[in-house]
């Protein structure tokens, strides 16, 4: 409703909830947005629902999903850490939307398409951040990427293999998240680069609280840009987004703050990401997890029935199905599996 009015259709009926807010996109959101009552649709048709646009149907879908949930047991950057407030995937994918949502939304685009993607991101990253993309690429033929997987997810194994039904703007924004992708929406772009921004700044963060780094490790060259503290820096890369793509058909930085981030982030590989003290334990975490691989490749029988069902019924391949069982862990579930399966129980002979 606007003022007090409902809006009409042209025999002047009274439209649906859903049809009101699609209306309202047309009239508030820029030219440039991906508009929810022209999606490219879904592979699977349904009815369209008569409360909720279609991007909001798919945001609420990835919410709901147990892959979603999973990604409070998944490692962001430091496995096992001691402290309550260190980031887990979960909270990064939220970090993520809520700075994907804020550019949105001062650039007028559509909030639920951008938040769909950034919610429904990294649904496909594996147990113990990337030192368990890394064994799983290296055992399982034909590789792994975590984005490929995601898309997975969402289209082969939630839901006991039906998938969401996820409309075509949302999955492509799901899959080329990465640097190397090329999102069709601006929502898409929005949230490639949200994905950067937040693991960045909270990545500092953490590595601060851990003691890996601190404020003042950080090269001024690059704070002076950026600014000397999380707030500060998240503040000047929305910022920058938003002032540089107002008005244009295009997401974009501008060159110095774009490179003082690509800096930044080189600088978080050099201190942080390869650094022995926060990432000791990877060669552990790797090993765990192609051996995981390894075991239930030569073990089909012990996978759980609705993977046993992928490979028997819908002809999945058995060595990707496996993946999709180890990639699909939570850091303790892996850990627990692996002690069960190696690890022998103490014999008592009494």
């Amino acid at each position: 409703m606007e003022n007090g009015q409902e809006y009409f259709d042209f025999t002047g009926t009274p439209l649906n909830i859903r049809e009101q807010a699609e209306r309202r996109e047309h009239e508030i959101l820029s030219p440039w947005a991906a508009f929810s009552d022209r999606t490219q649709g879904r592979d699977v048709w349904e009815a369209p629902c008569d409360i909720r646009p279609e991007y909001q149907r798919d945001r609420d879908r990835i919410l709901h999903c147990k892959a979603f949930r999973r990604l409070k047991g998944k490692t962001q950057v430091f496995l096992t850490p001691e402290g309550d407030h260190y980031r887990t995937r979960m909270t990064h994918t939220l970090e993520v939307a809520q700075n994907a949502r804020t550019i949105a939304r001062a650039l007028r685009l559509n909030e639920d398409l951008t938040e769909a993607i950034a919610l429904g991101h990294d649904l496909g990253h594996t147990p113990f951040g990337h030192a368990g993309e890394r064994a799983l690429a290296r055992v399982c033929p034909g590789g792994f990427e975590h984005p490929l997987q995601s898309l997975r997810v969402v289209e082969r194994l939630e839901k006991d293999g039906a998938g969401l039904n996820l409309t075509k703007e949302v999955r492509d924004g799901i899959l080329n998240h990465k640097t190397s992708g090329t999102p069709h929406t601006l929502e898409g772009r929005i949230v490639q680069l949200s994905d950067k921004i937040a693991y960045i700044n909270h990545d500092i963060d953490d590595a601060v609280r851990g003691h890996i780094i601190t404020e003042d490790d950080i090269p001024e060259e690059l704070t002076a840009i950026l600014g000397h503290s999380p707030r500060e820096r998240l503040n000047t890369l929305i910022h920058d987004i938003v002032i540089q793509s107002a008005g244009r058909g295009e997401i974009r930085m501008s060159e110095e703050v774009y490179t003082a981030m690509r800096e930044l982030r080189s600088y978080m590989f050099r201190s942080v990401y390869t650094n022995p003290v926060a990432k000791g334990q990877e060669k552990k975490a790797e090993a765990m997890v192609e051996q995981l691989y390894y075991y239930y490749a030569g073990h089909l029988e012990l996978l759980p029935e609705e993977y046993c069902r992928m490979i028997k019924e819908k002809r999945e391949p058995d060595y990707r199905v496996v993946c999709d069982y180890v990639a699909g862990m939570t850091d303790r579930y892996a850990v627990q599996r692996y002690r069960e399966i190696m690890i022998p129980d103490a014999w008592d002979v009494y």
